[in-house]
């Protein structure tokens, strides 16, 4: 009678073993991948509801610092379920076409110009109406500082987010 006690739980703490283990085994994101800007009105709309930023990264194909940003920063920020900010990457130099801020379907190359984004990697922090909130990140600065930038003109947005409720 002990030996079939002792297998009942073995086999319920084998079992919790396995169970603990599948999410581990589910394949995750790669950690360069951003969800791409389609409609930038309606992630700007998700941002002010959560009451975060919208944060772009704009982006082109060629360009490894873009990679590094995704890989060590805003990947990492994006899958996070309570990320002080909504992500989203831009692609500068790919055909294809955006909806804009205002919900006008727009040439992403020309989006980008409008915003003035004319190097890769930048990051700008918007608003619910599209409008900046904090200074750009152009380029990959000092990469041991680059966190500390990222996360400062994070800050930076929400708080000006916060000052714009009645």
């Amino acid at each position: 009678m002990g030996f079939g006690i002792s297998l009942k739980r073995g086999l319920a703490l084998i079992a919790a073993c396995l169970l603990a283990a599948v999410p581990a085994l589910a394949p995750a994101a790669p950690a360069g991948v951003l969800t791409e800007a389609t409609d930038l009105a309606a992630d700007a709309r998700l941002a002010a509801a959560k009451g975060v930023p919208l944060v772009v990264l704009y982006s082109r194909d060629d360009c490894s610092w873009c990679e590094k940003v995704k890989r060590e920063h805003l990947g990492p920020l994006s899958r996070n379920p309570a990320a002080p900010a909504v992500v989203r990457e831009l692609h500068m130099d790919r055909a294809g076409t955006v909806v804009d801020f205002a919900g006008r379907r727009i040439a992403s190359a020309d989006f980008s110009n409008q915003m003035q984004a004319r190097f890769a990697p930048t990051v700008m922090f918007h608003g619910p109406d599209g409008a900046a909130l904090a200074e750009p990140i152009v380029g990959f600065r000092l990469a041991d500082f680059y966190a500390a930038y990222l996360d400062r003109a994070i800050e930076e947005s929400r708080t000006k987010l916060q000052r714009r409720k009645p």
